[in-house]
Parts: structure tokens; C-alpha cells; sequence
């Protein structure tokens, strides 16, 4: 686990509202792919971990899904909150962790968790959603990551997030599917499918680089060393790819595992 839950919520908590705006939602078809496979169908009763403003909460619930996002992070909460209240849509949010919700024990149909199980203890949050699920329910552990290709929007920006922040471990073409399986395996979940597709996210410049700086590899910068990243990345991207729009590609993932009858 890279941080503990308090650091991670200080870290994403502070650029709530950029995160909120700026970042793309998890792609429809993504969701759609997991309802294929009994993932978010009406009705159910969903939580979703680590939810932050709400990707996939959000559009569960506009999907019928009775749904609770937790965080650890009030902040986020809040963000998301003022996102389903404009879009008309009920989620219950809950600040806790993934490890120690303190919810019910079969509880819920579904659990999910978008782009954060690497900021968990994997093998304490894969045992806390085999409590938190009945007996035949699904869990589904997916991502939605820029694609660091050689000469895009994506590959070039992260290139440049290396310069300027050596330490940040998460970039390159990882898959954190295998490792998250065997957590889920080892709490007694069992796999039912896998899948991953690529993308294309269409970004007005602007909203590329907040999106940028409200990632973990720019929060983790002094306030001056994210702006002198701001303006560099605003050159590069001028110089590479001028215009008011940019394609950045993507990748999404999911695993999806269910619970022993």
C-alpha cells in the first residue's frame, strides 16, 4: 500500500473540485461491459470503495442501482454530492475506508472499486467486500487510465511528469488486474471475468492540464514545482499539439469476481 488512507484523502481532497470537473467519467461502455455480467443491473444494492466524486456511483444510480459511495475524504464526498444533486440523482455518500467500513455484513448485491484499489490493504479490502456482499453477489475491481503511448497527449504528458517528479512510481503500462485477482482470490471471491479496451478521451487543453494537476504525480509537487509543471506543460502541448482539443488514449479494465452461494 503506497500511503495510508488519511495521506491519500489529503492528497485528493485538496484538488476536489478540479478532480470533480476536470476528469473524465468512467466510460459508458465500461459500465456496460459490467452489467453484462450482473454488475449494476436495477435495483441492486451497490457501494462503491475509494468512489471519490463519484464515477461510477453516479451513473449506477442513474442506471437504478440503489447506491452508497464511501471515501475517505470528505471533501470528495462533497464534490460528488454536488454533482448527483445537479444531475437529480439519490446516492448516500459515507466517509470511511475500504478495510473497515463498518457496514453491514451481507449488505450489499455489488461492490465496486474505480481506480483506487492501489491505494488500499488489498488482501484487508478484498476480505471487508467478501463480508460485505451476500452470497452470490459481484465485485468488480476496474480502472481507467491515460495510455502513455510514444507521441501522444498521453505518453508525452506522462514523459514529462517523470522530469518533474522522479519519484511518482504509477506510470507505464500497468495492468494492477493480476495482483488485485489474487487478493480477491485469497478472500475467498471467485473470478468470473476479466476484460480490458482501449479508448480515445477527447480533452479541451485546459481541462487536460487541471485534470493533470489533480492527479497523485502532480499533488505530490510543492506548490511551485506544480506551476513551473503547468507552464512546461502548456508549452509542450502548444509546440505537439496545437488547437483547442486533444485525443488522449486511454485504457480501461475490470475484474469482476463473485462471492461463494
Amino acid at each position: 500500500m503506497a500511503d495510508g488512507p488519511g495521506v491519500v484523502g489529503n492528497r485528493f481532497g485538496s484538488a476536489a473540485d478540479d478532480y470533480a470537473v476536470h476528469r473524465a467519467d468512467f466510460p459508458s461502455a465500461g459500465i456496460d461491459r459490467m452489467v453484462a455480467l450482473g454488475v449494476g443491473t436495477p435495483g441492486q444494492r451497490l457501494l462503491d470503495l475509494g468512489c471519490g466524486t463519484g464515477t461510477l456511483a453516479r451513473q449506477f444510480a442513474a442506471r437504478g442501482c440503489t447506491v452508497t459511495g464511501i471515501d475517505v475524504d470528505a471533501r470528495m464526498l462533497a464534490a460528488g454530492g454536488g454533482l448527483a444533486e445537479s444531475a437529480g440523482l439519490d446516492v448516500s455518500w459515507r466517509v470511511c475506508p475500504a478495510e473497515d467500513t463498518g457496514l453491514g455484513s451481507a449488505s450489499f448485491d455489488v461492490v465496486t472499486a474505480a481506480q483506487c484499489w492501489h491505494w488500499f490493504d488489498g488482501d484487508a479490502a478484498a476480505a471487508e467486500v467478501r463480508r460485505l456482499l451476500v452470497p452470490g453477489g459481484r465485485v468488480a475491481v476496474c480502472g481507467f487510465d491515460w495510455l502513455p503511448l510514444p507521441g501522444t497527449v498521453s505518453g508525452v504528458t506522462e514523459a514529462l511528469i517523470q522530469t518533474h517528479n522522479p519519484s511518482w512510481n504509477l506510470g507505464g503500462f500497468r495492468d494492477p488486474g493480476p495482483w488485485a485477482r489474487r487478493q480477491l482470490d485469497g478472500a475467498g471471491l471467485v473470478e468470473l471475468e476479466t476484460f480490458t479496451f482501449d479508448v480515445d478521451v477527447s480533452y479541451a487543453v485546459k481541462s487536460w492540464r487541471r485534470r493533470i494537476g489533480a492527479s497523485a504525480a502532480i499533488l505530490d509537487l510543492s506548490a511551485e514545482a506544480t506551476a513551473a509543471f503547468d507552464v512546461e506543460l502548456a508549452e509542450v502541448l502548444a509546440d505537439r499539439f496545437p488547437g483547442d482539443d486533444l485525443i488522449a488514449p486511454h485504457r480501461v479494465w475490470a475484474s469482476v469476481a463473485v462471492s461463494p452461494v
